[in-house]
């Protein structure tokens, strides 16, 4: 393939299109093509979960990641907090009519070497090309398929209050550096997003019965998964914000630019709701891998319908819901 542009033909269905996915797109995800439109799965009696997410994130790279990678890592940690062990993934290409193909490679390799690290194929997909000015560069819709024990009890609905809230980690960088990537902002650091895979943390924890619920924060943050389980089962939530886990440089340029770091983005941090007699060994678990080392007990819930932060000074302030979204296509 002697382009080196995306053109409208890419996405035709004819030669170049073939080109494209036969010299480019298959070799960089690690996949094979599938001569049907549907890739069968071995099947058993564990019940089939899917995820389906689509990612918009600008810049398409940024300290930490890219949207291939990220790609890989959002879908697979929706499937990990929900019990599920991934099977396979699909990636849906929309491609701008005179995109770098040298870049769309770079960004179709970091997907294939996130999937290549779960140990999860990437079976099939389509592509996609719009013509130049409607497609911002790249997009790609991704679907997921795993496999869950009948037995597995997470739910949302099965929290109770007094439950305790845990972090696996640091709060806040992947839509703080995402932030600072931007050069509208004109700010720099050594920040680097959280984004990765949760797969091992899950598989820690997922075996404990005192686990309730997990849930990966991701767009609107910690604050978004409180409120959701407000809404779903009815407790509401006290934080000790002094505890909560933040990096000096999430914290400093929230306070710069005004936004709320438990409102920002994660993408490779796990927030779990666990009966408080199990709290501890998750703590443990989670505690010896190297992904989970700042794990933290952050607050507990309550019969109060409202999340609420207690403060260093033994005030209180409410933890609104985000509302609107003052940093759009963080992901």
């Amino acid at each position: 393939m002697k382009a080196t542009h995306i053109q409208l033909a890419h996405g035709n269905g004819g030669r170049l299109m073939r080109e494209l996915l036969e010299t480019l797109v298959f070799p960089a995800l690690g996949c094979r093509e599938a001569f049907t439109d549907a890739s069968p799965l071995a099947s058993d009696k564990r019940i089939p979960l899917m995820a389906s997410d689509s990612f918009t994130v600008q810049p398409l790279e940024f300290p930490g990641g890219n949207i291939g990678s990220l790609a890989v890592h959002g879908t697979l940690n929706d499937l990990a907090v929900s019990g599920a062990e991934p099977a396979a993934l699909t990636l849906n290409l929309i491609i701008e009519e005179g995109f770098a193909l040298d870049t769309l490679r770079r960004l179709l390799e970091s997907a294939g070497a996130a999937a290549r690290a779960a140990g999860v194929p990437i079976i099939g997909g389509d592509t996609k090309v719009v013509p130049r000015g409607q497609g911002s560069g790249l997009v790609i819709a991704s679907t997921g398929l795993g496999w869950r024990d009948a037995g597995c009890a997470l739910d949302i609905r099965s929290v109770q209050p007094g439950d305790a809230v845990l972090v696996s980690g640091p709060l806040g960088d992947h839509g703080a550096s995402v932030l600072m990537a931007r050069e509208a902002f004109g700010l720099s650091s050594g920040l680097q997003s959280d984004a990765s895979c949760v797969l091992e943390l899950a598989h820690a924890v997922r075996d404990l019965p005192g686990l309730r619920f997990m849930r990966d924060p991701t767009r609107g943050g910690l604050a978004s998964v409180l409120h959701e389980i407000l809404q779903a089962s009815g407790c509401g939530c006290e934080l000790n914000e002094a505890v909560i886990p933040l990096r000096p440089e999430v914290s400093g340029v929230c306070q710069l630019l005004g936004f709320n770091p438990l409102q920002l983005a994660c993408e490779g941090r796990i927030v779990a709701i666990v009966a408080v007699e199990s709290a501890n060994e998750v703590l443990a678990r989670w505690q010896a891998l190297p992904e989970g080392q700042s794990a933290t007990r952050i607050g507990h819930l309550t019969v109060d319908r409202r999340v609420i932060l207690r403060t260093p000074l033994g005030g209180q302030r409410y933890l609104d819901e985000l509302a609107e979204d003052p940093l759009p296509r963080i992901c």
